[in-house]
């Protein structure tokens, strides 16, 4: 997000087997860090720099906790180094992971189906407005 409007978002399938939901959370934050590194670099490049870590929203408490506390090595030490990243971040300031409730998940958007209703509200937070019909369907 950036000025209260959604800039970036992805929403595809994993590629690889996760054992567990922590596991497979897990990596969708690594992945989700290394878009906001990205973005961070971007936007210093044209002069805005970031300099408090960028927030990133996860709605499960065992994959922050991974992230936070690298001890749990028995749950994780299956997971592939690559997604360690995230911890990497985490412990230099450049991210920020923290827990957002299922119901305030904005990215649940593009991974869930949803009622009309909490579509709507989860667009609108996005910053994402209904046009008007064209008539048009491109």
């Amino acid at each position: 997000m950036f000025n209260q409007g959604a800039i970036t978002w992805s929403s595809r399938r994993q590629n690889c087997v996760a054992l567990s939901t922590m596991e497979s959370e897990y990596i969708a934050a690594s992945d989700s860090s290394r878009e906001a590194v990205w973005l961070r670099r971007l936007t210093a490049q044209i002069g805005a720099v970031q300099k408090s870590p960028t927030n990133l929203y996860c709605d499960n408490k065992s994959a922050i906790a991974i992230t936070h506390n690298p001890e749990h090595h028995s749950r994780s030490k299956h997971i592939d180094v690559k997604y360690h990243f995230l911890r990497d971040q985490q412990s230099n300031g450049t991210i920020n992971i923290s827990h957002v409730s299922s119901e305030s998940q904005l990215a649940d958007i593009f991974t869930k189906p949803l009622s009309g209703n909490r579509f709507c509200i989860l667009r609108s937070q996005l910053g994402v407005v209904e046009g008007p019909i064209t008539g048009s369907r491109f």
